[in-house]
């Protein structure tokens, strides 16, 4: 088989540390700003995703400016109350005791948002998948966390907002979604595993109960995929 086409060694392990050790960062965040440099280079990464139709449907609002940022932590305050009423008993104590945002505590915030009209009436290849513009913002999303963890730069992703009063705050146009709204900067550390998972809230669900060959429920006939997937399993 050719390999004419992989990276080094060494490049491939960067690529997988950066995937296995990237993390949802809410509580350790550094005062220091990000370098302007830096922070360009996480927003041509981000760029640079696949898109449906190369329809590019997103666009970056950074946010700075104390006062909004305290508007935005607002809105989570009150989308968080709201949240925190689907749990009960021990359970909403744990959710209670989360940190799950670091709007204020971080030097930038960046909104990645969504133009769902981009690209015109029709977009290749969204013909019968109409939210594939949603999809392709997400790659932008994560190519940015990727690209962050290996500048060392942490990012928060604040799901506990409302949509349409974030798009208020933030002056979005008709048409243009608040895909995900991002704390961003330097951290004292990155943990050793998911804050969530640390806490008891949720654990790594196995991969070899998440595969299906040739059908949902059918198994894997490879048996050497089999061990290489159980393999993965007991190195969590």
């Amino acid at each position: 088989m050719s390999a004419d086409h992989r990276f080094s060694e060494d490049e491939r392990r960067g690529l997988y540390r950066a995937i296995f050790e990237r993390r949802d960062v809410r509580s350790q965040f550094r005062p220091d700003p990000i370098p302007p440099d830096a922070l360009a280079r996480l927003l041509r990464a981000a760029h640079h995703a696949p898109s449906v139709g190369f329809m590019q449907p997103w666009d970056f609002v950074l946010v700075d400016d104390p006062a909004l940022k305290r508007r935005v932590k607002a809105l989570y305050d009150e989308a968080n109350a709201e949240a925190a009423a689907n749990y009960s008993e021990e359970r909403a104590a744990l959710y209670r005791r989360l940190k799950l945002e670091g709007i204020v505590d971080s030097p930038i915030n960046l909104c990645i948002t969504c133009d769902r009209q981009r690209g015109g009436p029709h977009v290749l290849g969204r013909n019968t998948l109409l939210d594939a513009d949603l999809f392709s913002a997400c790659l932008a999303v994560q190519n940015l966390w990727l690209a962050a963890r290996a500048e060392g730069i942490g990012v928060g992703w604040v799901s506990i907002l409302e949509p349409n009063e974030l798009a208020r705050v933030l002056n979005l146009p008709e048409g243009v979604f608040p895909l995900a709204y991002l704390c961003l900067g330097y951290v004292s550390e990155f943990l050793p595993r998911p804050e969530l998972e640390t806490q008891g809230w949720r654990s790594r669900l196995p991969l070899h109960e998440l595969i299906h060959g040739n059908g949902w429920g059918g198994a894997i006939e490879d048996e050497a995929l089999r061990a290489a997937v159980a393999q993965d399993d007991g190195q969590g």
